[in-house]
């Protein structure tokens, strides 16, 4: 594991992993997917006593753990132990609205959505209805 990863991944941590790791996923981090990130970082509640300057720590330490053998493993392993189960379908929610932020999803987004899915034990069902919301909330005038 690098040396990079904070001492205490908080669950605010967790959820920025999550949706740094998806933006990521397809090795095209878009500025679009950087301002949801800030968007939801700066608005949702959750994040409400989060200090934001973690953020960049937090992106290094997913850099870091997306370029050694399992790392892929490892972040999901901090993902959990930080994350309270009953924030898995919060941190799917936010991986959705992140991918869905540019209007495309490439292969490496939907195969990383696919993964995240089953190892925060996200039920298809449940997953279906958050990209569902995902998709509406980013949907582009015809």
């Amino acid at each position: 594991m690098p040396d990079s990863v904070p001492p205490s991944f908080s669950p605010q941590d967790a959820l920025v992993a999550v949706m740094i790791a998806e933006s990521a996923s397809d090795e095209n981090i878009t500025n679009s997917e950087l301002l949801s990130i800030t968007r939801i970082v700066d608005s949702m509640p959750i994040f409400a006593d989060y200090d934001d300057t973690r953020v960049k720590r937090v992106a290094q330490v997913v850099f870091d753990l997306f370029e050694v053998e399992d790392g892929l493993d490892a972040l999901f392993g901090i993902v959990r132990e930080a994350l309270p189960e009953e924030l898995y379908e919060t941190a799917y929610a936010m991986a959705c609205d992140v991918a869905a932020a540019d209007g495309r999803l490439r292969q490496g987004e939907l195969e990383f959505m696919a993964e995240i899915r089953y190892e925060l034990n996200i039920d298809r069902l449940h997953g279906a209805a958050i990209e569902r919301g995902a998709r509406a909330r980013h949907m582009l005038l015809p």
